[in-house]
């Protein structure tokens, strides 16, 4: 079978793999029909993901249908149209004795420590695939995975109606935490540097947005919030500057969540912290949140349908990451299709 790695930074190859076998572990066999390009794998692909190892086969939304499995498999069948979970955890760590298997000791994400989606056939075991509601179609199925990431950092911010919410990034992670914020009734603010974006969210449901490039977010977030600041910020941006930002525009005893992977330096102080008794929370992930996210969209509470802005054929995937890098503001999310 064909697959998609990523042999070193900034080196991606078409290779030729083993189809794998089933086994009593990895009990169920699943012909990939779709995956998501996500900005972890970009990073990845450029070399700024400081988890991932090389060579990797990367791809962490990926979506297929079932074509075998194990005679201990109980839950799966033959047919099955699947959503893979990326997370694999070692069950007996602290974080894991917790609840907390997405930040295990012994972590590792398909597609970052392991091989991830960009190839024609994973073995998995069963307890990681969930059944994808019919009114999907793949290319939009695999807008669920980064749900799940939007439900777990808003589970992670304690995100509530009394709140008001300040999303840093209008990309496709801030569109996806807007969706799922939405259903708490908090107030939200989004803010981003492009125009079409900021339009784009205020159809979606956001109250108010801020043009970083524009304006004084600081001045605006005082205007949107009566002096206070925000009860709630979320770092869907991920930029050198974003969490300083976040920690002066979050009001007192708020909470600031953080999702980057940057290992670059950021320059933040205690004072702004501690005066205010901020809590830092990072999300990281998602915690077993696929069945949340199915349940979401099966109550027509989320509607994930013609979220794929552009698509190519899986084979073709350089010329998908020539495009992420081409930073077209048409782009909200690629697939790749396997088809």
């Amino acid at each position: 079978m064909k697959a998609v790695q990523i042999e070193k930074p900034n080196v991606l190859k078409i290779i030729d793999m083993e189809i794998p076998s089933i086994t009593e572990h990895d009990n169920v066999l699943v012909k990939i029909k779709a995956a998501g390009i996500c900005g972890s794998d970009v990073g990845i692909y450029h070399g700024t993901n400081a988890a991932a190892t090389y060579p990797r086969v990367i791809g962490h939304e990926m979506v297929g249908e079932v074509v075998k499995t194990g005679s201990n498999a109980t839950k799966i069948k033959v047919g099955d149209r699947v959503i893979i979970d990326q997370v694999t955890n070692c069950g007996t760590c602290y974080a894991c004795r917790e609840g907390r298997g997405n930040v295990c000791a012994n972590l590792k994400v398909r597609g970052v420590h392991i091989d991830g989606g960009y190839r024609e056939y994973m073995a998995v075991p069963e307890r990681d695939c969930y059944v994808l509601p019919d009114i999907l179609a793949y290319e939009d199925a695999i807008m669920i995975e980064p749900t799940t990431i939007a439900i777990q950092s808003c589970s992670r911010a304690q995100l509530t109606e009394e709140d008001t919410l300040l999303i840093m990034g209008c990309g496709a992670l801030g569109n996806s935490i807007l969706r799922v914020a939405r259903l708490s009734g908090a107030k939200i603010i989004m803010a981003d540097i492009v125009d079409e974006k900021l339009q784009e969210v205020r159809n979606q449901g956001a109250d108010y947005t801020i043009n970083l490039a524009k304006e004084d977010i600081k001045e605006k977030i005082a205007e949107y919030t009566d002096g206070y600041g925000v009860t709630v910020s979320i770092d869907a941006a991920c930029t050198r500057d974003s969490l300083a930002t976040l920690l002066n525009v979050t009001g007192n005893a708020g909470r600031v969540v953080t999702m980057g992977f940057s290992v670059n330096p950021t320059e933040v102080n205690q004072f702004s912290i501690t005066s205010k008794e901020l809590d830092i929370r990072g999300s990281r992930l998602q915690n077993r949140k696929f069945q949340d996210a199915i349940e979401l969209i099966q109550e027509k509470k989320l509607d994930l349908s013609n979220s794929i802005s552009h698509k190519f054929h899986f084979l073709d995937a350089q010329k998908a990451f020539d495009l992420v890098d081409s930073r077209d503001p048409s782009i909200r999310k690629i697939a790749l299709i396997f088809d």
